[in-house]
């Protein structure tokens, strides 16, 4: 296991498929507020941020005018609403053979740490669609609800190796779907950072971000390590 003590995952595009369902509302909430945005430019430059970070990026990226905050609350706000909706209606999975990697992992005794850029309420509710269960799927679930600066601060990182008596981040493992996800994990000093194939952005955007690797799908990890 190349000595690795504690792995870092990312939730949605990572271990769990919802199709992309955040980053479709994410263009919606920007759309009803009057901001013509392509799916593809919130993949590009919001995946992987804290969501309410992601919209003022976004904003910021394509408004000749600065935008006050009180707008992009009130737009992060819509997005949550229309979130919570689309999770309600939908089915949620974790892509295959995910649980069977995590058992592995854990059995092994690596800690298995969810972190996301979704707040504590949504994660739960992820949780529960899952039917995952913390202490038996999971050792832990960091969100950005838990630190000051979400990515690609190392905050979520070090929360989660402090939680576990980790000092040595060579250490640690931590594999996302985009670039953000990378560099959080760069920015954390973590001993390997993956990027995989199954959510928001390409093999040629997650490059730019130079990983130890990147694979096709997480659970593919099982046969590298």
């Amino acid at each position: 296991m190349n000595g690795i003590k504690l792995a870092v995952f990312d939730m949605a595009g990572t271990t769990v498929n919802e199709n992309n369902v955040v980053y479709k509302t994410v263009q919606k909430s920007l759309k009803d507020a009057g901001y013509d945005v392509s799916l593809e430019m919130v993949l590009e430059h919001g995946a992987g941020k804290e969501k309410r970070n992601a919209i003022a990026h976004i904003i910021d990226l394509i408004s000749l005018n600065k935008v006050d905050s009180e707008l992009i609350d009130e737009i992060f706000k819509k997005f949550r609403e229309d979130l919570k909706l689309a999770y309600d209606n939908m089915d949620v999975t974790s892509y295959e053979g995910v649980e069977e990697l995590f058992k592995h992992l854990r059995s092994k005794g690596i800690k298995v740490v969810l972190n996301t850029g979704y707040d504590q309420k949504t994660a739960q509710k992820l949780l529960q669609k899952l039917e995952w269960q913390i202490g038996e799927h999971v050792d832990d679930v960091i969100t950005a609800d838990d630190v000051k600066v979400g990515r690609p601060s190392a905050e979520m990182i070090q929360l989660a190796m402090k939680k576990f008596a980790i000092e040595d981040a060579s250490k640690v493992l931590k594999a996302g779907d985009s670039v953000v996800d990378i560099e959080e994990g760069k920015n954390a000093n973590c001993g390997l950072t993956v990027g995989v194939l199954t959510g928001a952005q390409t093999r040629e955007q997650l490059q730019t971000a130079e990983p130890s690797l990147i694979l096709d799908n997480l659970s593919a990890l099982k046969e590298v390590l």
